[in-house]
């Protein structure tokens, strides 16, 4: 007990000192949101993978899904890696830190309302944020409950209050910069936890063979197959097939994540950045769906429902649950750190959307920088205050209303701003039409599928079904509005020999030239520094 305690204390002690030592770079709106967009790659990559993997995927869905799936959910896992960290660094990285620096946008509503030139645009993005985001924020307290009770028999309440206190101490004293050093620290436990729990719990049902074994003899409910739960695609590859798409393409189109994109200080650190977290999802996500795979092992010692259905939020508890103290306490840690970097990038991209893009300017006339850092820094402790209102609500409540809203925000939100995001970066000709369906689609089929669940019979039995059909939806239907109604054109540079980081590249060697020979210094370059293949297309570049 005394080693859990102490960890949880020292972690605490780090978090809290980080924000006060970031305190210094909040001074302006633009460091306090995006940490004056310089950003190096390591933190970029390790807050985008925390804001990521929150305690929802660790604890909820690997328990869900490696119950269902079997070992075959460590597909979603990969899908995470590749899909949502590697692509979306690749495609989305780059052009989305070029586009936002040149536009001068800090948030997403901001993109949409300056690419579209249409300020109504911009705030209903940022209502679709408000309504959607906020419950959501809710979800990631889920799990703190059975952990907590499992290593301190400390009630659910204690457990969210505190965890609220906590990321609202550092996130408002240390904005975004406080939030990214955090998630550093966080990630580095994140890692080791993962794979300490992993090693732990194989080694406690035999060891890996014997553990595969013991999970092929388990059949599964209306499937023929034989040893479903270690097959490659596992009992029901559709729906697997839906949740990959969801936790994978989803990120590309939630605002907390890419505006990771926005601050990373250069176009190089992008591709530095895309290798680092691909292999943080790998360990993470792969990981922690590949623990749940072996889920059914424990399927009579879960808690299972009055119905019969098992509660899988039951499932990774009770897995760690015979573990020594000390990786107990590891857990615990793992968990919080989860839960507090999603926490903390929900709740900032929250305020910073509602004072930059809906109270400035439309409800205060010439808001200065001072009076939009304290109406955000006072929006921060509001929102924590409603997420964890709402999480307690749904805790001591029958309320299913919370908790569907809870499950629905992600297809929501990447279901409206997906496609006039993405194609808004690299095609130009988008119509205002072509982006108002898509937010019609992505909000407007949530929603009925939503109020008709919750009277009885939804259009789409999954949740996850429907936000991957939303997600899939808007992505076709911008590209083919827009060719049937006037376009909202941008001035995307034509493609070129360099990509979108390394154009940025040349520029900043450019910049640093005009420097020097304003100076009357020697201009050089150190070519040690750059790849052959960019410097080929650097030297195309200036002798054209």
């Amino acid at each position: 007990m005394v080693a859990k305690i102490l960890l949880v204390l020292v972690f605490v002690a780090i978090a809290v000192g980080v924000g006060i030592y970031c305190n210094r770079t909040t001074k302006t709106v633009d460091g306090f949101v995006l940490g004056g967009r310089k950003v190096g790659p390591w933190m970029s990559a390790f807050a985008y993978g925390t804001s990521y993997f929150s305690a929802v995927v660790f604890v909820g869905y690997a328990g869900q899904f490696g119950f269902k799936y079997g070992i075959a959910a460590t597909w979603a896992g990969i899908g995470n890696a590749i899909l949502g960290s590697l692509l979306a660094w690749w495609v989305l990285g780059p052009r989305t830190r070029e586009i936002t620096h040149r536009l001068g946008a800090q948030t997403m509503p901001e993109f949409f309302g300056k690419r579209y030139n249409s300020k109504a645009l911009r705030i209903a993005a940022a209502a679709i944020i408000f309504v959607f985001l906020i419950p959501y924020t809710a979800s990631v307290y889920n799990g703190l409950s059975r952990l907590f009770g499992m290593a301190f028999a400390l009630p659910y309440d204690v457990c969210v209050i505190g965890m609220a206190v906590i990321t609202c101490i550092y996130v408002v004293i240390g904005g975004y910069m406080a939030t990214v050093m955090n998630d550093f620290i966080q990630g580095i436990v994140m890692l080791i936890g993962i794979t300490a729990v992993i090693v732990a719990v194989i080694m406690s049902n035999g060891g890996f063979s014997e553990a595969i074994t013991q999970l092929s003899q388990i059949p599964a409910d209306g499937s023929a197959m034989q040893g479903p739960f270690v097959s490659f695609f596992g009992p029901d590859l559709f729906n697997l097939l839906g949740v990959v798409i969801l936790t994978s393409l989803g990120t590309w189109g939630l605002p907390q994540m890419v505006q990771k994109f926005y601050a990373i200080k250069s176009g190089p650190a992008v591709k530095q950045g895309a290798i680092i977290s691909t292999l943080f999802a790998f360990v993470v996500a792969g990981g922690s769906y590949f623990l749940g795979g072996f889920g059914r092992l424990y399927e009579n010692q879960i808690e299972y429902a009055a119905n019969g259905t098992p509660i899988y939020d039951s499932v990774i508890p009770t897995m760690l649950s015979t573990l020594p103290d000390i990786l107990i306490g590891l857990v615990i840690v793992l968990v919080l750190s989860a839960s507090m970097s999603t926490l903390s990038s929900l709740v900032l991209t929250s305020s910073s959307t509602l004072t930059i893009d809906l109270i400035k300017d439309n409800f205060v006339k010439d808001m200065n920088e001072k009076k939009q850092l304290i109406s955000m820094r006072a929006l921060l402790v509001v929102f924590i205050a409603v997420s964890a209102g709402i999480a307690l609500l749904q805790y001591h409540s029958s309320i299913v209303f919370i908790a569907q809203l809870m499950g629905y925000s992600w297809g929501a939100l990447a279901g409206a701003f997906l496609g006039p995001f993405l194609w808004g970066l690299y095609k130009k000709k988008v119509s205002k039409a072509a982006v108002w369906c898509s937010f019609i689609i992505g909000v407007g089929l949530t929603a009925v599928n939503m109020i008709m669940g919750f009277a009885g019979t939804p259009l789409i039995a999954s949740p996850i079904n429907c936000g991957a059909l939303c997600m899939i939806l808007s992505l076709i239907v911008v590209p083919l509005v827009s060719l049937i109604t006037p376009a909202e054109e941008f001035p995307i540079d034509p493609p070129s020999r360099l990509s979108a980081s390394d154009r940025e590249f040349e520029a900043e060697i450019a910049a640093q030239e005009a420097e020097a020979i304003a100076a009357g210094k020697s201009v050089s370059v150190d070519d040690k520094d750059i790849a052959p293949e960019v410097q080929e297309a650097i030297n195309i570049v200036r002798s054209s």
